[in-house]
């Protein structure tokens, strides 16, 4: 079964690309560094052609855990052919990559995307000639908008049995002199030569481990000498195929206002209060209510009818079927007390969604990157972290995977400590129920919660990066600013039902499961040796359990067992916090009012420390697998969690206390 690997730079288009051509919906987004891992598709019309989306990168010189994957794939898996996707619009600097991918022996095409771009500035492209001039084939294609991508689907399964391409760049003589030196010195069983040759050269770290030292011969300032080279045939290769226009992009002027010193970060702290206050505390509050009313709890009057909710009517199926009195709690208690709390708080998420999508997509989420970048870099860390930080805001899983992107080791673990304290989709359902319930949808819990995630970072990067395990100095942040692009209705709606679709998978497995297991132990009780039906919750197993260690949050503001509870299910998943409450509190009992419940559980107060410990301790299981994954070390995910969960109680505990100061 022929593979062909799908390479270029970073945010040329790759995985838009790639979901054109195998029909998947891969997570696409207008920054580097989106793909972290290589995705495997079978393209459209011909399933028995595997296509592999590899992570961008500019080089096959790996500095950074995702370049040394795409160079693996490229060298050890050896495709039998390479469609290298160019940025039309940069086209000088993408071709950098598409000379070493010439060296590699392997068939290549080569397609240019962002046509867009390129005639909206007025550029023309030639290639009929830079196909000549390269030595294989070039294409144009529009991966955003599909145009031309079926003739190049069409092409692709014959690409494997074309010829090798040939490699292209030749340096000076003093350095093809030395590079002839160096291949003739390689073992025979390396079949690479030309590439090897130039590796050694370069001086490349890897590479040098795999050969006799007799051949490791790297040249004073070799990589200089090869980089140069290139580029300057690079040049005037597109000095002969391409002719610039004057016409600046669209939206080029916006650089000068979100970038200014002076109103960028005020400029953020106002979208990202914006995009909170729509989705969680009007809007998507209004939206969530009227479900949680209407669906989940005691239903709606309309047009002089009465329509019951989902707890009224499968009461009264139930009672009608005769279902037995412990069926009945667990469908009306466990089921819709659980998991039907928690989707009530769908449309919030749904509009939180839209905004970040909408934001990641233009192209302005990126340049916050630079904008924090002198912020923290007086915390020990620098702009490439807010990229982890961004995608941690939708689930903590991938911005722990995003960290890859960063070279520098000690930033990467410091970004993978303390890019979940960020609240992810997850914690929004708790977030709006505390808002709600506590502080009568008060506009400013939800942009405090994000403020608070972001204090916690930069505080918690400051303090460990003055611990000895995390040595190394500050490295210089280069980042390529994408163009300011009017995201796609398709991309947006993609981004959205996938984010949904994943949480709505989760509440139908993970949650559902949790929700049951939460009913049992509240329902059952240990006496005489054995499991008895329990007469209350408070007699139930998970009291006790959770009275035992309710002390332990007493200093907190919720020393309650079902606070305790619910804080140690959220370590299963986060969503398992509000799910809990809803069994614990009655929730879904159809008067639909948890704000009545919480309301004589917890005080304002109590109940921002029960959100802000929530908010900041250690993740759910699957971000830790990923944490573990990433750190590579039982050791450093001990150290992890063990940070997260005790900055988290000492957060709870200072806001607790100082206030309680401060009340009186």
């Amino acid at each position: 079964m022929p593979t062909i690997a799908l390479a270029g730079n970073p945010n040329c288009g790759k995985t838009t690309l790639f979901n054109a051509l195998t029909g998947s919906n891969q997570f696409t987004g207008n920054w580097p560094g989106v793909t972290v891992e290589k995705k495997e598709g079978r393209l459209l019309g011909n399933r028995g052609t595997v296509l592999l989306d590899l992570p961008g990168v500019y080089s096959l010189s790996p500095f950074s855990p995702e370049e040394r994957i795409t160079r693996e794939a490229l060298l050890r898996q050896r495709p039998d052919a390479i469609l290298n996707l160019v940025d039309g619009s940069n086209l000088e600097r993408n071709l950098y990559l598409t000379t070493q991918l010439l060296e590699l022996q392997i068939p290549v095409l080569v397609a240019v995307n962002f046509l867009d771009v390129v005639l909206a500035r007025g550029d023309v492209l030639d290639l009929h000639a830079l196909a000549k001039e390269l030595g294989c084939p070039v294409v144009a294609v529009s991966a955003l908008k599909g145009d031309r991508v079926a003739a190049l689907a069409a092409a692709l399964p014959g690409l494997a049995s074309q010829p090798a391409a040939v490699p292209w760049c030749r340096f000076p003589a003093p350095a093809e002199a030395a590079l002839n030196a160096i291949e003739a010195s390689l073992p025979a069983s390396i079949q690479l030569r030309r590439f090897y040759a130039i590796k050694i050269f370069e001086g490349d770290p890897l590479l040098l481990k795999e050969v006799p030292d007799k051949a490791q011969k790297p040249a004073a300032e070799g990589d200089s000498i090869i980089a140069g080279g290139r580029y300057d045939q690079i040049g005037r290769l597109c000095a002969q195929c391409v002719r610039y226009g004057r016409r600046k992009l669209p939206g080029a002027w916006l650089d000068s206002v979100l970038l200014n010193r002076w109103l960028a970060l005020p400029l953020f702290a106002l979208l990202m209060f914006l995009v909170y206050y729509i989705s969680v505390s009007t809007l998507g509050a209004w939206l969530s209510e009227a479900i949680g009313e209407g669906v989940f709890g005691g239903g709606i009057s309309a047009f002089g009818y009465y329509i019951p909710g989902i707890p009224g009517l499968l009461e009264g199926l139930l009672l009608r079927w005769h279902v037995s009195a412990w069926m009945q709690s667990i469908l009306l208690e466990g089921l819709l007390g659980g998991v039907g709390t928690l989707l009530g708080f769908v449309p919030q998420m749904v509009l939180l969604f839209f905004c970040l999508a909408f934001l990641e997509g233009c192209g302005y989420l990126s340049r916050i990157a630079f904008v924090l970048d002198r912020l923290f870099r007086r915390f020990g860390l620098s702009g490439r972290s807010f990229l982890p930080m961004l995608l941690a805001t939708g689930c903590g899983v991938p911005g722990i995977l995003a960290a890859r992107t960063i070279e520098n080791e000690r930033e990467r673990r410091l970004s993978i400590i303390t890019c979940t304290f960020l609240p992810c989709s997850a914690k929004l359902p708790l977030i709006a129920l505390i808002a709600g319930a506590l502080f009568g949808g008060a506009w400013w819990i939800a942009p405090s919660a994000y403020l608070c995630g972001l204090t916690a970072i930069l505080l918690s990067a400051a303090l460990l990066g003055r611990l000895k395990i995390f040595p190394g100095g500050e490295a210089p942040f280069v980042l390529e600013l994408p163009p300011y692009r009017l995201p796609s209705p398709a991309n947006l709606l993609r981004s959205v039902r996938e984010r949904t679709a994943s949480f709505l998978k989760k509440a139908g497995t993970v949650i559902l499961l949790s929700a049951l297991l939460v009913w049992f132990l509240s329902n059952v009780k240990w006496e005489d040796g054995g499991l008895h039906a329990a007469r209350g919750l408070s007699e139930g197993l998970l009291a006790a359990l959770g009275r035992w260690v309710a002390p332990l949050f007493a200093p907190l503001g919720f020393g309650n067992w079902q606070a305790a509870v619910a804080t140690f299910t959220g370590w299963i998943a986060k969503e398992n916090v509000v799910s809990t409450l809803g069994i614990l509190y009655g929730f879904g009992g159809g008067d639909g009012a948890p704000r009545q419940h919480l309301g004589s559980a917890f005080t304002p107060l109590a109940g921002y420390s029960f959100l802000l410990f929530n908010l900041l301790c250690s993740p759910c299981v699957a971000a830790v697998s990923a944490i573990q994954r990433e750190m590579g070390s039982r050791r450093w995910t001990l150290l992890a969690l063990a940070w997260q969960t005790g900055f988290a109680y000492l957060a709870a505990l200072a806001v607790y206390q100082a206030g309680r100061a401060l009340g009186g």
